[in-house]
């Protein structure tokens, strides 16, 4: 909690990525969120393109510590006969709230037809979809503007809000024109001025905060917020 604000990290990861040096260790997960003053996370583990080793690994790492850890749902069209059924399980059964995306993982756009079940399953339960965006062709965040009117139930978020100018630009326009799509804002880039740029064009309340723990350090990623 900072100055009484409840903070929730909407961006997180669960599962090794040894060539970046990201280790999901929960001690070290719960440190990192104490020295930030970061009360909840979300996380996501985006390594099993079967979806289900992905969310098991993450809902067992999340019951080690229940009321500051949530889970994302992942699944891919890499196996599409599983995602439906996985998406089920996950939100009815493990209980995780939300879904994330990772389109580099596959060779599809984000705006292309394998993706559009999950969204189709998204908007019947009002869900939140949270994309990895950025430079990728498969990642653009203009794919999100053209996909969000088709599902106006379902709420869209623009990980790393783009994460470089031109495609921030894209994330920003398609927030400006679609009521249910949103922007995050972590990044590995430190561009002084993007988080004002953000809330300026798009407004304060159509930017979440997250940081890409384990991957990066959160507390640069709010400092960047808060100062």
């Amino acid at each position: 909690m900072i100055d009484g604000v409840h903070v929730i990290d909407f961006h997180g990861h669960v599962g090794r990525w040894d060539r970046y040096g990201m280790i999901d260790e929960p001690t070290k997960i719960l440190h990192a969120l104490d020295m930030a003053g970061i009360d909840q996370a979300c996380l996501f583990n985006i390594f099993h393109p079967d979806g289900t080793t992905a969310n098991n690994l993450a809902a067992r790492f999340i019951a080690q510590h229940p009321t500051r850890l949530m889970g994302f749902a992942y699944v891919s069209p890499l196996m599409p006969e599983r995602m439906i059924p996985e998406l089920t399980r996950a939100i009815d059964t493990l209980g995780f709230p939300a879904i994330k995306l990772y389109p580099p993982y596959t060779p599809w756009a984000l705006n292309e037809a394998p993706w559009w079940p999950i969204y189709d399953f998204a908007n019947e339960r009002g869900l939140a979809i949270i994309f990895h965006t950025g430079p990728e062709p498969q990642s653009l965040p203009k794919y999100v503007g053209e996909i969000a009117p088709h599902y106006p139930n379902a709420n869209f978020v623009i990980g790393h809000a783009g994460n470089t100018p031109l495609e921030r630009a894209q994330a920003i326009a398609a927030t400006q024109a679609n009521p249910n799509v949103y922007l995050e804002t972590c990044s590995t880039f430190r561009t002084p001025g993007v988080i004002e740029q953000l809330v300026n064009e798009a407004g304060a309340d159509r930017v979440l905060f997250g940081s890409d723990l384990a991957l990066m350090d959160p507390r640069p990623q709010l400092g960047k917020i808060v100062t």
